[in-house]
């Protein structure tokens, strides 16, 4: 071996041996607490399991196959037997050795070279075992009817989802059933998710982060689901309106991200253009936030997690859309890109981020393709404004109109100024 060679051993013991220890001094730490009983291992042990993963991951990479198996068979035994003596003094949770065969696995993956995959393993099963009193509170607050909605939810995304045909069917562009019950199950599976993170935070935080980290999937989504939840419960106005607002601050941001990362001449003339949507979107949030209606204590958590009909109906108006947008482009023709990327852009973005992709592959349409970037999101913004006020009720409509309008001025002016 030379040098370099053992530089990288020397890397994948340690990260082995460090991330054996992190588990291990959380163990350690809820004994002394008084939290568990006290068990067979602690910090010194983990760390040294960890090692022997790397160590049996190691001889099984350089031809010795038997000592690398004895070695990780003779660690397994000793979890499986200190399970067996602890489990006599009526102490039958096992997962301080669960936790000791995950260290185990993830040495090994160290050892073998994956160390990001090791690295995440030992870092999500000490967040596991450390947030322990949150997993249990959020397992008691479950009610029969929210443990349905995700066995239907799994159903409809692991049952009927893949035996959907991929289509099209019918004139141009057609009826695909799999991509339009793919809006579905984002639709439906952000109103779960909020439903569950209000679970775990309370409505007050609960509808902000579920705005803010939706965004990332569908704003469009969040803002039908937000819209409709202020129907049933209009003194949540504001924080709704919050949700929605931080949602559409995320669209832009995620757009530069995305075309940056994908074409980057592209990207970089973008951001005068999306950065002053973005921006006015943080400062319409904060503003909103700040008048928040003190009444929203006595709101209540929303009744239906799916939200299933809602997410079809959205479904439909999806493909009404499809069908005026390909009437649009007959009558008028390709030569309006702008004109085309505002029609994508009210029902989706990511779609018209791979086109310009395409399109600012040609030096002289870069500009272009920026601009239409910019039109999209625009329109996208414009379109969920005027669902949020068609559907919404009470202060929601005006809260998220403030805050959809503020992005939308900002995004007209960036695309006046830098025309």
């Amino acid at each position: 071996m030379d040098l370099n060679d053992h530089v990288q051993l020397a890397i994948r013991l340690g990260v082995a041996a460090l991330g054996g220890l992190a588990v291990g001094i959380e163990r350690e730490w809820s004994v002394r607490r008084g939290q568990h009983a006290p068990h067979f291992a602690g910090a010194r042990t983990f760390l040294l399991l960890g090692l022997v993963g790397a160590l049996g991951a190691e001889f099984t990479r350089t031809g010795s196959v038997a000592a690398g198996a004895a070695l990780l068979l003779a660690a397994a035994a000793l979890i499986v037997v200190a399970y067996g003596i602890t489990s006599r003094r009526d102490d039958v949770g096992g997962t301080t050795e669960v936790a000791a065969l995950i260290v185990l696995a993830a040495g090994v993956l160290a050892g073998s070279g994956r160390l990001a995959l090791a690295s995440g393993l030992f870092a999500a099963t000490a967040l596991v075992l450390i947030e322990k009193g949150l997993i249990h509170r959020f397992v008691e607050r479950l009610q029969s009817h929210e443990l349905m909605a995700a066995v239907r939810f799994a159903v409809l995304a692991l049952v009927i989802f893949p035996l959907l045909p991929t289509g099209p069917f019918g004139p141009a562009p057609g009826f695909r059933p799999r991509e339009l019950w793919a809006l579905v199950l984002a639709f439906s599976g952000v109103s779960f998710v909020s439903f569950l993170t209000l679970r775990l935070v309370g409505l007050h935080r609960g509808y902000s982060l579920v705005g803010l980290l939706g965004g990332l999937a569908s704003s469009t989504a969040v803002t039908l689901n937000f819209s409709r939840e202020s129907r049933e419960q209009p003194q949540l106005g504001r924080v709704l309106a919050v949700g929605v607002t931080a949602a559409c601050t995320v669209l832009p941001l995620r757009v530069m991200v995305l075309i940056s990362a994908l074409n980057p001449s592209v990207g970089l003339l973008t951001i005068p253009y999306l950065l002053p949507p973005f921006a006015a979107g943080l400062l319409a949030s904060a503003a909103t936030l700040r008048r928040n209606d003190p009444q929203t204590i006595k709101a209540e958590m929303p009744r239906n997690p799916l939200r299933l009909p809602s997410a079809l109906q959205m479904a439909g108006a999806f493909q009404v859309v499809l069908y005026a947008m390909a009437w649009v482009g007959s009558a008028f023709g390709s030569s309006g890109t702008l004109l085309s990327a505002a029609l994508v852009g009210l029902t989706d973005v990511d779609p018209l981020i791979y086109s310009m992709v395409k399109l600012g592959g040609a030096a002289a349409l870069t500009s272009t393709a920026a601009q239409a970037l910019a039109v999209g999101v625009l329109a996208n913004t414009l379109f969920k404004l005027g669902m949020a006020l068609a559907i919404g009720r009470g202060s929601f409509r005006g809260a998220a109109s403030f805050g959809l309008l503020t992005q939308s001025a900002a995004g007209l002016a960036a695309l006046w100024l830098f025309r």
